[in-house]
């Protein structure tokens, strides 16, 4: 990419989004053209195809995606499979019909199989059923995936896919019913800690911040106290718990956001389709994992950030709940090869994301 290239980055103001942004400013890049959702709906057709027009980015990262945990998984999955196809199919399209030299698509891991080999390689894709509870958001992250693979194979587009591990960092999520396990994990500790040192003041101060359901920081003290209990942050006396679902037991990759972003812009800058395949008939799976190829317990995971929190009350782990894929580590092997490798440690990641979530 060139220095002064026209750079439409979709999603900027996401976890995934705003890192790439941040990266490609610290990279010297300096021209970017930027749409929130309320000034661009990137699932109306007719609005996106005005857009490419009008302004004709030659460089297009497509983080913008309709995304949640286990819970909005559940609960949302007509939403997830609907706008996740609408966004990338308008996008995807318009690129082509307008000429962008290079796009980025961004996935995820949960585009393999439930049961797939571990650790993951790209080659294991569509080789057996998905995850149930993720399955829509999962069909169309292949979707998109397959069309920009398609597109380089009838038109000779440079479009890239990668699919990225479970992420965490600054922007992230905090909703205490659509986020990933990672940033609700980080709040539920917090607030059970206020809860537990009778810290209201805290605790209204962050419902002000994100609102849980409509009920703000300016609601009453029972209001409040029913919206955590909901989210199973409670207290019994002098004693708080905090509920966490599933047995604890599944095991996860986690990848520090700002780390995905240098992965993406290294791959913008440094990788075209035609590395990616060999000269084989049938060219599949020529998407990139991005990942660190390590893994801990989400019941490790819970013990890491009630130490990095300072949450000294209960954890209970509530095993009428799904767990989810028990386990799915990524191979980042091809991206090694490609000549890029993670920097931040987990454990390094989860105090500088409590320290982000305090100062915000």
């Amino acid at each position: 990419m060139e220095k002064n290239a026209k750079i439409f980055v979709a999603g900027h103001r996401g976890l995934v989004g705003s890192a790439i942004l941040k990266n490609l400013k610290e990279k010297g890049y300096t021209r970017f053209v930027l749409r929130t959702h309320a000034e661009l709906d990137l699932c109306d057709q007719q609005a996106v195809a005005r857009f490419f027009d009008e302004e004709r980015p030659e460089y297009v990262f497509l983080a913008a995606a309709y995304v949640g945990g286990i819970v909005a998984n559940s609960l949302y999955r007509a939403d997830f499979i609907y706008r996740n196809l609408q966004i990338q199919n308008n996008v995807i399209y318009n690129s082509w019909r307008t000429g962008v030299k290079k796009l980025l698509f961004l996935g995820s891991t949960c585009i393999y199989p439930r049961e797939a080999p571990q650790p993951m390689t790209e080659d294991c894709l569509l080789t057996s059923p998905l995850e149930y509870t993720n399955e829509p958001y999962a069909l169309a992250k292949i979707a998109g995936l397959k069309m920009c693979e398609s597109f380089n194979l009838q038109y000779g587009t440079n479009y890239i896919a990668v699919m990225p591990t479970n992420l965490y960092g600054p922007n992230d999520n905090f909703d205490l019913e659509r986020s990933h396990v990672l940033p609700a994990l980080i709040r539920k500790m917090h607030l059970g800690k206020c809860l537990l040192a009778d810290d209201w003041e805290a605790i209204r101060k962050d419902f002000d911040r994100y609102p849980v359901e409509q009920t703000d920081g300016q609601a009453s003290r029972e209001a409040i106290t029913a919206k955590l209990e909901k989210y199973g942050i409670c207290k019994k006396g002098d004693s708080v718990s905090v509920e966490i679902w599933g047995t604890g037991a599944p095991l996860r990759e986690f990848l520090w956001s700002e780390d995905m972003a240098d992965a993406c812009v290294f791959v913008m800058e440094h990788v075209d389709f035609k590395d990616l395949h060999g000269p084989e008939k049938e060219i599949r799976n020529c998407h990139i994992n991005i990942g660190t190829g390590k893994e801990l317990t989400i019941r490790e995971l819970v013990g890491l950030i009630a130490r990095k929190v300072g949450f000294g009350g209960e954890i209970v782990f509530n095993s009428s709940k799904p767990d989810g894929t028990m386990r799915k580590l990524t191979d980042p092997s091809k991206l090694h090869r490609l000549g890029w490798r993670h920097r931040v440690e987990l454990d390094e990641g989860v105090g500088r994301m409590y320290d982000w979530y305090l100062q915000k």
